[in-house]
């Protein structure tokens, strides 16, 4: 099967952009938002991504000068088309782009990217193809756009020999809001090879930048906004030396023979100082050449690179170079044009003299850098350092652990995609420990309430209970008042009767009768006041007793007694029927006691809502004064019946009583 000349090493290609909303959504990796995911999920989220944070390269970022980058020509609207191509010597796999952004430090948000475009494809092609084809385009928000970290673009089976990025909507630069296209570095991974370093750019702007520190190589010169920290590892201080002659060399020793292909030289840390006591390039030296041998004597050295700088901007923290291909076990690095470095003395007199230094050598064979741990020896005159010259080859830098470019630009995307995701948790987290401290203090509240609605129910539990108590000692009361009285009454009056009718033995026989058994009666009323609430059938046939009660107390009195619908007045409940036949005995007891008077009616009527009793007599009437009106003992018994009660005088004479109470 013959493949067309765009060819993939998979039939389907994957592309993965780390722009912050994607980035969240990998990062996570969970299909539903924050605001759904459980509490704890959250709080360990936010302390995993703190310990990764921890563990990743951080933003250190370079300053001095040195290339900037490329930027193409102004222009008025952000719909004009602007590219960036890089053209590679042959068809290469890629599996990752990089864009690096150029920076700009802005007064009130801080270091942020300038002329990132904001909507962008990625276009790929091999050969004469000039269309080629879209891999990759985006739409970025304003976050995305003025993001610090380097844009990854995760490229799977890509195979091209050159790769495009077209800006179809541009963002304005901060200083001038011009229209541009802006570019730190652009990187092109094959595995761990940059193999975009050193290539042809091709760009779509006719002007371009006469500024030195502007240039199109410059966007694959392997030079970066930022420094290596890694947060991890040792620090190291860079190998400098003191005075050195006019043609010094430094070797390494590889201890076997390896082809290399690329060499970064780092340059001295100025970091530990602020301001920075050089512009960046101290120890550099103006003309450097490195060759490779097989022979400790270099008697069959080969040259591997040969490297002039005629400005600043041809240095910068990292300096990376391809080497020619040639097979070498030892490598000498020699500066034919070493660092001037002037010095003036306490006497004002200026010392001009040569230095040579480096804070790390990497010598890349593939992906490995082979000089890592290796000897190195110097020639640079007596007394030439007072630093140790392992310190080229330790891998470490003043942050600490020098990193594989890609893994380095990998890093500080992920810091970046987690420092958004980070933002976002803790809101919801805030979010949710706010409802929690709300809910909590409803819920102290609702339990406050609770304890103060116990207390409340305990109390008014005591009250009614007391009240309970003091009603039923009042019933109690107005039982024995009102049943004993009454009978005790009875007893009396009878007793007296049987006194006056000493010479009818018959009639004195009936009186005694009578009167046991009202003792009888009474011995039985005295048991049952406590209980009268719960003793069954007592006053059940309230019309029978209130008949005889009449016979008993009424005996020499004319006594009139009407019922009206008995049937009604059998449904009155039992604790008020006893209540209406004490409060009728009541008033037959007050009739004998007070009244004189020689005949009584009584009237029992009952309707469906209502029970009414009248008890009128002739005597002598109520007594004038209105607080005694009405009797006390007939008063008690209406309340606790909780009936109506009128008492007043007809004008035949005697007194009317009337209670009026609810059937149910």
């Amino acid at each position: 099967m013959t493949r067309s000349p765009f060819q993939f090493s998979i039939r389907k290609l994957v592309v993965l952009s780390v722009f912050p909303a994607m980035a969240l959504a990998q990062s996570q990796d969970l299909d539903q938002p924050i605001s759904e995911r459980p509490l704890n999920y959250l709080e360990d989220r936010r302390v995993n991504i703190e310990q990764e944070l921890s563990q990743l390269a951080r933003y250190s970022l370079r300053s001095g000068v040195g290339p900037i980058g490329f930027r193409s020509q102004e222009n008025e609207t952000s719909d004009a088309r602007e590219f960036f191509q890089i053209n590679l010597e042959k068809e290469e796999p890629i599996d990752t782009i990089v864009l690096a952004p150029t920076l700009w430090r802005d007064t009130q948000t801080g270091f942020r990217a300038d002329g990132f475009p904001r909507a962008f494809k990625i276009v790929a092609g091999v050969g004469n193809d000039n269309t080629g084809r879209t891999i990759a385009s985006f739409e970025l928000d304003d976050h995305a756009t003025s993001r610090l970290a380097p844009f990854l673009v995760h490229c799977d089976g890509l195979v091209a020999s050159w790769i495009r990025l077209e800006a179809t909507t541009l963002s304005a630069r901060a200083f001038d809001k011009k229209y541009t296209l802006q570019l730190s570095e652009i990187m092109l991974f094959s595995g761990t090879d940059n193999i975009a370093l050193g290539s042809t750019v091709t760009i779509s702007s006719n002007q371009i930048s006469n500024t030195q520190a502007w240039n199109p190589q410059y966007l694959v010169d392997g030079s970066l906004p930022y420094l290596m920290n890694s947060a991890e590892g040792s620090q190291s201080v860079s190998f400098v030396s003191t005075d050195i002659e006019d043609t010094s060399s430094i070797t390494i020793d590889l201890e076997s023979a390896y082809v290399l292909d690329q060499i970064n030289l780092h340059t001295v840390d100025q970091s530990d100082t602020v301001p920075q006591s050089f512009a960046g390039d101290f120890g550099f030296p103006y003309h450097l050449t490195i060759e490779g041998a097989n022979n400790p004597d270099f008697s069959d050295s080969h040259l591997l690179l040969d490297f002039q700088r005629d400005s600043i901007f041809k240095v910068s923290p990292i300096v990376t170079k391809k080497l020619a291909p040639h097979s070498s076990r030892y490598i000498r690095l020699t500066a034919l044009d070493p660092y001037l470095y002037e010095n003036i003395t306490g006497s004002g007199e200026v010392h001009q003299r040569l230095r040579l230094g480096f804070a790390e050598i990497e010598l890349y064979s593939g992906s490995e850098n082979v000089a890592l741990g290796k000897k190195t020896v110097s020639k640079l005159g007596p007394d030439h350092t007072a630093r140790s010259v392992s310190a080229l080859t330790d891998g470490n830098n003043l942050y600490g652990e020098i990193l594989p470019f890609r893994e380095w630009m990998r890093q500080l995307s992920r810091r970046h995609d987690l420092e958004v995701e980070l933002p976002l948790i803790e809101a919801e987290l805030n979010l949710r420990y706010e409802k929690q401290k709300t809910n909590l203090q409803v819920l102290s509240w609702i339990i406050a309430v609770l304890i103060a609605s116990s207390i409340i129910l305990v109390l008014v539990d005591r009250f009614l209970r007391q009240r309970a108590i003091f009603r039923t000692k009042e019933r109690i009361a107005a039982d024995l008042h009102d049943e004993l009285g009454a009978n005790l009454h009875a007893i009396a009056l009878l007793g007296d009767l049987a006194q006056s009718a000493k010479d009818s033995p018959e009639k004195v026989s009936l009186h005694l009768e009578r009167i046991r058994s009202l003792i009888r009666r009474t011995s039985e009323a005295a048991k049952n006041c406590t209980n009268m609430l719960d003793t069954p059938g007592l006053y059940e046939d309230l019309v029978g007793e209130m008949k005889r009660s009449a016979r008993r107390i009424t005996t020499d009195l004319n006594h009139d007694l009407n019922f009206e619908n008995e049937d009604l007045i059998e449904k009155i409940k039992p604790r008020k029927r006893i209540d209406l036949f004490l409060f009728y005995n009541e008033c037959l007891v007050n009739i004998i006691r007070h009244s004189h008077a020689t005949n009584v009616e009584t009237r029992l009527t009952a309707d469906p809502k209502n029970v009414t009793l009248t008890v009128q007599d002739n005597g002598y009437g109520l007594p004038k004064k209105p607080k005694f009106s009405v009797p006390p003992s007939l008063k008690r018994r209406a309340k606790l019946i909780g009936g109506q009660l009128f008492a007043s005088t007809p004008e035949s004479g005697g007194t009317l009583i009337t209670l009026r109470m609810r059937l149910s």
